[in-house]
C-alpha cells in the first residue's frame, strides 16, 4: 500500500461469542462511540492531529456477525474490503477473538507485519474450553498461520505452563508485566499493528472488564507507548472493555482517549 492516499476508519465489531467468561464487550463500539460524539472531549489528539472536519478520518460504522460459524469468514472479508480501499482500520471490539480474523485480512495486505499486543493475558492458548476460536486463542491461531513477522507482547501478568511454552514454540518476545521498566519498548523496523485489551490497564482505570488482573498499565503509560512507536503505526483494535462491569463510565472515557491517540498515530503516518 501506499501512504500518499492512506485514510485510517474507526470500525465497530460488536460481537462477544467467544467471550470465555462473561458476556458483554459486544456493547463496547456503541458505548465508546457515545463518548467520543458526546462532547465531553475535544477532536485534538495530543502529537497536534485533529480529528474534527479531517477529511482522513472516517467512521465505517459496524461490521455485523451474525452467524457464530462464520465469524472468521465475516470479520476477515469485510476488513479486506475497506484494506483494499486504502483504509486502515482502527476497530472497537468485541472479544479478542476478532483479532485473528482482522489479521488474516491484513496478512493479505502487509506481508511483513509486526504485531504489538498490550494485554493482562498472552491468549496464547492452543484451545480453551474446548474452543479454539476462544477469546483466550486469537495468537496461537496467527502465530500458527504466521500472520506476524513478528509478536511483541507487553503487560503480561497472568501465565500457565502451557502458555510459557506456547510463547516459547512460536518465539513470542514477551516482557511480562513484572520484568516491565517504565517507558520500555522494543524498536520495530516495519510497520506495526497494535492489538489492546483494556485489561492491559490495572482495573484501577478501566474497570470495566471482564477479567479484573490487578498491577497493570496505567492510562498515561498506554499513551506513551503509542506515541514512542517508531514506525508507521497502520492498524489497532481495542477490545475487551465490557460496559457492563464499567463503573460511572470511567472505562469508557479511557477507551475513548486511546481511540484519539491511536487515530492520532495511526494519522501522522498518511
Amino acid at each position: 500500500m501506499t501512504t500518499t492516499s492512506a485514510k485510517v476508519g474507526l470500525l465497530g465489531i460488536p460481537y462477544d461469542e467467544n467471550s470465555s467468561f462473561t458476556r458483554g464487550p459486544a456493547k463496547a463500539p456503541a458505548s465508546i462511540r457515545e463518548i467520543l460524539q458526546s462532547g465531553s472531549l475535544n477532536s485534538g489528539c495530543e502529537n497536534g492531529v485533529n480529528l474534527k472536519d479531517n477529511p482522513k478520518w472516517l467512521e465505517c460504522g459496524d461490521l455485523e456477525i451474525t452467524d457464530n460459524k462464520d465469524f472468521v469468514q465475516g470479520i476477515e472479508s469485510g476488513c479486506h474490503k475497506l484494506l483494499r480501499q486504502n483504509i486502515r482500520l482502527l476497530t472497537l471490539g468485541g472479544d479478542h477473538s476478532i483479532s485473528y480474523p482482522i489479521l488474516r485480512a491484513y496478512a493479505r495486505h502487509y506481508p511483513k507485519l509486526n504485531i504489538l499486543h498490550l494485554d493482562a493475558h498472552s491468549d496464547l492458548y492452543d484451545s480453551f474450553k474446548g474452543n479454539r476460536l476462544s477469546n483466550a486463542c486469537p495468537f496461537a491461531r496467527i502465530m500458527e498461520e504466521q500472520l506476524c513477522s513478528r509478536l511483541v507482547q507487553l503487560g503480561i501478568r497472568t501465565l500457565n505452563q502451557h502458555q510459557v511454552e506456547q510463547a516459547q514454540k512460536f518465539k513470542v518476545e514477551m516482557i511480562e508485566m513484572r520484568h516491565w521498566q517504565t517507558g520500555q519498548l522494543p524498536e520495530f523496523d516495519g510497520p506495526v499493528y497494535l492489538s489492546l485489551d483494556i485489561d492491559a490497564l490495572d482495573p484501577a482505570f478501566t474497570p470495566g472488564v471482564s477479567h479484573r488482573e490487578p498491577g497493570g498499565f496505567s492510562t498515561r503509560e498506554v499513551i506513551n507507548l503509542i506515541h514512542k512507536l517508531n514506525v508507521p503505526l497502520i492498524g489497532a483494535d481495542i477490545v475487551e472493555f465490557n460496559p457492563d462491569k464499567d463503573i460511572d463510565g470511567m472505562t469508557a472515557q479511557v477507551s475513548a482517549k486511546l481511540v484519539k491517540e491511536i487515530a492520532g498515530k495511526m494519522l501522522a503516518g498518511v
